[in-house]
């Protein structure tokens, strides 16, 4: 069983519990002792499952079970012996009699077993990791808030008939009273338990191990100065490029018209390509876009103050205003382009575009005459329901003589993973998020799961028959690629049963430039969902180690170190996590480390209770983003900065830069 589901059982098992322990304190009150004995039976059952459940996902790292094991299973444990020790006499005697009433102690001590379940999964689900001494003490406080409270109500003498009562009738319940101070109590519990749990203060930043902040005397230096430079390299030219954001009705092929947010009014945004070398310069314009507009180089290492982060890097751009970006293309590959001023609803609406740069060699190739090729670059992105590849709602139709050299560029500009197959041919996966891999092989008939943000380069020999593409199992969606005698239908065959390829076991290994063993810093971010502080205002926000953005520490590290960091899943969501300036390589996945090819990513998937460990090596110098792809999870607070020391930034206080 993966470890997301096995959350998930846990989850389901808890919630059962809770059901079970109110269960049997309602049927004391009704004084149905026979189904209150069973109730309590059942209850204990399941608690002792829970401590099965928490058991086994304890083998799975400490992050799955810290607050379960320090604090909700101790406190359900010693609520529910009291219980069984307190109740559990009367129901065995009390379920072949009738109309006897057992003393109110036994309803206290039920329900207090049922508001310390129902408190442990609150913390669960509102607290998440890591438990801290201020949320474990509000906890015990709600509950025994609620088992006084619970006890001061069956305390007061009956007015009307249906009573739970002790013999000298001092302790007392009606059935009404009896619901109100349950209600009352569950919802102090619950609220008591999640309200204030996020919102202490927090250190600024975490060194990982290493050394603080540098001592003064070392000159500050902004991401304003840190700018690219310089011309192109010997052969190279400078690439101008002028886009406008602006608000736009944009007309499909279907004949569908999108209300769109827009680079030059088009979907998507003018594709840049640049050989190896030469120089892009890129000036953004804003025309009506209110909320303002940037351009961030997703996945492309340029300098810090090219990096499109507003109050970060730079003022977003408001409408009149202009901005030029400039860097040297030295970085071989595919990658995009995107605003990341309000980015959930700036890329969603369609302010996105595409970014290819070519090796020097093959154009030297292509001039000397290197044989037919197809470069098709792919941009896959949804609007309202409405899938557009490339330029194109449903299945976009090309040509390709058979021997001709293919290569697919498929680019996720969503928040939520694509799953891609193709048909009818043999295929190498010849690039991840623009870096080669090494030694890649020949495979067929298996699918590709493209992470939010994240690119695939398809390459493969064109044959005399038909080529498809399919996107998400759907035969309708995606490329047809036909032989020059066009006419026969691609092989559309359902693709839904087919494997995933794991890039972790395919290729063939390499040298790697440093050793991820030998970190000088090394990170834990936990990803859940917590009641926290996000810019500003209280929220169920998309948490990182029970924090939300501003408030979640910066990650410091120094020029040259070899920095480490552990991503793990605690949710029951995917998150595609994306390093700003900088590939990250992947050390393992859920403990297993790959045996293919190294694998560089600037976005990777970490599935619900998966634990990703991934290092890269600080030659960029700056602030740099550092957060979840699935755009709606930045802007809920899931995101945070890696800080080199002695960087500043004019434009905000560091901590405020956001998606």
């Amino acid at each position: 069983m993966t470890t997301g589901r096995l959350i998930l059982l846990d989850h389901g098992v808890a919630l059962l519990d809770v059901a079970l322990w109110f269960g049997t304190g309602v049927a004391v009150v009704l004084r149905r002792y026979r189904l209150g004995f069973g109730l309590l039976v059942a209850a204990v059952l399941v608690t002792l499952t829970r401590v099965a459940t928490v058991s086994v996902l304890a083998g799975r790292g400490r992050w799955f079970v810290a607050e379960k094991v320090l604090l909700g299973l101790p406190s359900l444990c010693v609520a529910g012996v009291a219980a069984v020790l307190i109740a559990g006499p009367g129901l065995w005697a009390g379920r072949r009699t009738t109309g006897e009433r057992l003393p109110a102690r036994c309803a206290v001590s039920l329900l207090t077993a049922a508001y310390t379940a129902l408190a442990g999964l609150v913390v669960t689900f509102f607290a998440g990791y890591p438990l801290s001494w201020s949320t474990a003490l509000i906890t015990l406080s709600s509950v025994a808030a609620c088992a006084l409270l619970t006890a001061r109500v069956v305390a007061r003498e009956p007015r009307d008939e249906g009573v739970l009562a002790g013999p000298d009738r001092r302790s007392v319940l009606t059935r009404r009273r009896f619901v109100n101070a349950t209600v009352g109590a569950a919802v102090v519990s619950a609220g008591g338990t999640g309200a204030g749990l996020a919102f202490g203060s927090t250190d600024s930043v975490v060194t990982g191990g290493g050394p603080a902040y540098s001592s003064g005397s070392r000159t500050a230096l902004s991401v304003a100065d840190l700018r690219s430079s310089g011309g192109p390299s010997p052969g190279g030219a400078v690439r101008r490029h002028v886009l406008t954001a602006k608000t736009a009705t944009v007309r499909l092929d279907s004949g569908r018209e999108i209300d769109a947010w827009t680079y030059d009014g088009r979907l998507p945004g003018p594709a840049i390509t640049a050989t190896e070398g030469d120089v892009v310069e890129v000036t953004l314009r804003n025309d009506d876009i209110g909320d303002g507009v940037t351009l961030h180089w997703h996945g492309y290492d340029v300098a810090c103050g090219e990096d499109g982060v507003p109050d970060l890097t730079q003022h977003a751009v408001a409408p009149g205003e202009e901005f030029v970006y400039r860097f040297r293309a030295d970085q071989v590959g595919t990658y995009w382009y995107h605003t990341h001023e309000a980015s959930d609803p700036g890329v969603r609406k369609g302010l996105y575009g595409t970014l290819v740069v070519t090796p020097r060699e093959a154009q030297r190739a292509d001039q000397d005459g290197g044989g037919e090729q197809l470069d098709l670059t792919l941009p896959v992105h949804t609007f309202a329901g409405a899938v557009v590849v490339g330029n194109r709602d449903g299945r976009a139709e090309h040509v390709a003589a058979p021997g001709t050299a293919v290569r697919l560029r498929l680019v996720n500009t969503d928040s939520d993973p694509h799953r891609v197959a193709l048909t009818g041919t043999a295929f190498r996966v010849a690039a991840v998020d623009g870096r080669d891999l090494n030694r890649p092989g020949r495979i067929r008939d298996v699918g590709l799961r493209l992470p939010a943000g994240g690119r695939y380069d398809l390459v493969f020999v064109m044959p005399d028959t038909a080529v498809a593409l399919v996107l998400d199992n759907d035969r309708g969606t995606g490329v047809s690629l036909h032989p020059d005698d066009a006419g026969r239908e691609p092989r559309t065959e359902d693709t839904s049963d087919w494997p995933e390829l794991d890039l972790l076991r395919y290729g063939a290994p390499s040298r790697l430039p440093f050793d991820p063993d030998a970190a000088d810093r090394e990170f834990t971010l936990v990803l859940d969902r917590a009641v926290a502080m996000v810019d500003g205002r209280p929220s169920y926000a998309q948490a990182v180690n029970g924090r939300g953005h501003p408030s979640i520490p910066d990650l410091l590290v120094a020029e040259g170190d070899v920095v480490r960091f552990t991503v793990v899943n605690r949710s029951l969501e995917t998150h595609p996590w994306h390093l700003h300036g900088h590939p990250v390589l992947i050390v393992s996945r859920d403990g297993a480390r790959p045996s293919g090819s190294p694998l560089w990513m600037d976005t990777f998937d970490v599935r619900p209770g998966e634990v990703w460990e991934v290092a890269f090596k600080a030659d960029n110098p700056g602030i740099w983003m550092n957060h979840c792809h699935n755009l709606p999870h930045a802007e809920q607070g899931m995101m945070l900065h890696v800080s080199y020391d002695g960087v500043t930034t004019p434009f905000a206080d560091a901590h405020a830069g956001h998606g």
